[in-house]
């Protein structure tokens, strides 16, 4: 009779990880591929907010009067 209590293995965060996302090759090609797809847009997202931030007051939109004609009254 054993009389030690048996462990079970719990492992860590990247033991979980690898079973649930790298013990199948096409699941961690898709989380590769997803996980590149996501960070490009919240870098893209991120920057495009931040540039609008520096350059208010001197973008196209932000002139009012650029395009227009005077009318000749």
């Amino acid at each position: 009779m054993d009389s030690a209590p048996r462990r079970r293995s719990q492992g860590g965060l990247f033991e979980g990880l690898y079973r649930v996302i790298m013990r199948r090759n096409s699941v961690y090609v898709t989380f590769v591929i997803a996980g590149a797809f996501l960070g490009e847009r919240a870098v893209d997202y991120g920057v495009h907010r931040l540039w609008e931030y520096n350059n208010v007051g001197k973008r196209y939109e932000d002139i009012p009067v650029l395009g227009q004609r005077q009318s000749e009254e």
